[in-house]
Order: C-alpha cells, then structure tokens, then sequence
C-alpha cells in the first residue's frame, strides 16, 4: 500500500513540475515579429545591423525569438502600402525612421506600437503629446534636443563662411515645420536670409541646387530624411556647385559634406533595441518616455574645406569630434 501511494504522490510531483516547464518552454520558443518601415535600400543594412546587435546583446536574438519583417522604398510615396502591409501581418512592434516615416505608420495603425529613431520635433510635428507622456502607440528616440538643433548648423555655417548673407535650405516638402521657426529666427538673429528649396523627389536634386545658386546663396543646410540614401550625391552638387553645406548626420561628412552636426544615427538604432525589447515584454509605448540625445558630433570634412578654399577656424577643430581628411 505504500509504494503505491508513493508511486501516485512521485506522478502527482512530476506532473506538477512539468506543468510551469512546459509553459516556460512554450514561452521561451515565442518568436516575436520586428516590423522594419524605412526609407532606402543600400543604406539600410548597416542601421539594422546596429538593431539586432542591440536586441541581441538584451536576449532576443533573430531567427531564434525574434524575426524581421522588412519594408523598405525608394520613395515615401510607397511607404503607406507597405505600413498597411505590416499591419496586415500583425507584427508585434514597428520600428521606423524619421518624422515623416513616424506620421506615415501613425496613419497606418493606433493599436500596434511605434517605435520611432531619429524623429525631429514629433511634439510639433503632432505625433506625440509629450516627450515624458507620449500617450497614443508611438514613443522612441529624437535626433535632436530641441528643434534649435538647426538654428546652431546655421551658427557653424556662419562662423566657416566670411561675410555669409544668404543659405540656402534644401529641405524635404512634406518634413512639416520641425525645426524651423527656430531656423528663421536664428536666421533673422545673425542677418542672415534663408532661401527655401522644398523636393519632393531625389529626381529634383539637380534643380534644388540650380536654384539655390540662381539666388547667389553662399552655403547651404540640408534637413529631411529623404535625402540620405542620395548623401553622396548632394556632397558631390554641393562641391560642384562650390556650396559649404551642413546636415545634422555624420553619414553626410563620410560622403563629402563640408560639415555636420548631429547625433550619431548607428547609436540611436542601436539604443531604440531598448525600447523594442520593452514593448516585446508587455511596456506600453504611451508609457514609456522619449528620449533625446545628450551627445552631439561635430564632424568636419578637412577634404572638402580644402576643395573649396575654406579656412577652418582654429576653435572649431578643437571643438571637432572628427575630422575626415
């Protein structure tokens, strides 16, 4: 009679442990569904790659828990198609570029969660309530810490450009107003006149800059996302066209711009994994506040100075993190 009931009392344990570990391991093989929504092809891989580093350092490691499902265009124009696409896969989280990228997901859902890298103002372009409450399915990180990111590219420009008077501002159409308000009143500040160039398509580039050196600019800003996959190609109009000009990303100064100063864009996807990692373990995005960035760089582009017969002032490249010969 004994060993019956100990044969019975061992089955009973042993069920009730396998119970929790058949649910630990039911829990363990989840794999999660990354939504990727960006903006060009070639330069895509690298930002990702910085990603999966950093979901992979906090546990979620592809094709093991995670999988990303990626939608990429050369166009914003194709973007609402593929955002739908996602949204008909039910991915868990999507993770995007910059504001217009933001408000094109926004458009597409407001029940799957948005993380957004590299966003411009998203309190003024509407995305967000707030920056400590966003409220809402988006949160993330910022690529400036206020919108006078802008107005001090302005600054570096004037201090580089004896006697500058006129910049022009190649800018994306549909980027919204992000950034320049402050912009005008830097530009009203220093009595310096901005002359807006708005491109709706990298197709219009050639004649952005005929433009702008129609109206005898001495220098240029660049701001809108829409530009990065043609980096090189606005560093080589901008020389051609014997054009000191400044963006906020130090990818532009790799690809021959004067001059940047900005954030690092690699560090920010790969501290946005933090964030996918949160909503992947139950984190609400309206509850989780956005971050701005604390480090800039100053990065100086020697080779084009020298090209264009600039004379780099002596604080400045003290004050530069990098300068590319």
């Amino acid at each position: 009679m004994y060993r019956v009931q100990r044969r019975r009392f061992l089955i009973a344990t042993g069920a009730a442990v396998a119970a929790p570990l058949a649910v630990t391991a039911r829990q363990a093989t989840k794999v999660y569904r990354v939504g990727i929504l960006l903006v060009g092809t070639a330069d895509v891989p690298p930002l990702l790659r910085a990603l999966a580093e950093g979901l992979r350092d906090l546990g979620y490691v592809e094709g093991r828990n995670i999988v990303f499902e990626h939608r990429n265009a050369d166009r914003l124009e194709r973007l609402p198609d593929l955002a739908a696409e996602l949204v008909r896969l039910r991915v868990d989280v999507i993770v995007t570029g910059s504001t217009p990228l933001v408000a094109i997901a926004k458009r597409a859902t407001s029940t799957i969660p948005i993380i957004m890298i590299a966003a411009i103002d998203p309190v003024g372009a509407g995305i967000i309530a707030n920056l400590a409450r966003p409220g809402g399915n988006v949160t993330g990180l910022t690529s400036d810490a206020s919108p006078e990111l802008f107005s001090k590219n302005l600054g570096l420009l004037t201090e580089i450009v004896p006697r500058l008077s006129r910049v022009g501002v190649l800018r994306q159409a549909d980027y919204g107003s992000s950034g320049f308000t402050e912009l005008e009143a830097a530009a009203r500040k220093l009595g310096v006149t901005l002359y807006v160039v708005e491109v709706r398509s990298l197709d219009e580039l050639d004649g952005a800059f005929a433009a702008m050196l129609g109206e005898r600019v001495g220098a240029v800003i660049v701001f809108g996302s829409l530009f990065y996959q043609r980096r090189r190609q606005v560093a080589d109009l901008a020389l051609k066209h014997r054009l000191p000009a400044i963006h906020a990303l130090k990818d532009y100064a790799q690809a021959g711009l004067l001059m940047t100063y900005g954030p690092n864009l690699l560090d920010l996807y790969r501290r946005a994994a933090s964030y996918v990692a949160k909503i992947l373990s139950g984190a609400k995005p309206q509850e989780l506040p956005v971050e701005q960035p604390t480090k800039f760089e100053l990065v100086i582009n020697l080779k084009t100075a020298k090209a264009l017969g600039l004379k780099i002032p002596q604080p400045l490249l003290l004050l530069a993190d990098e300068m590319i010969q």
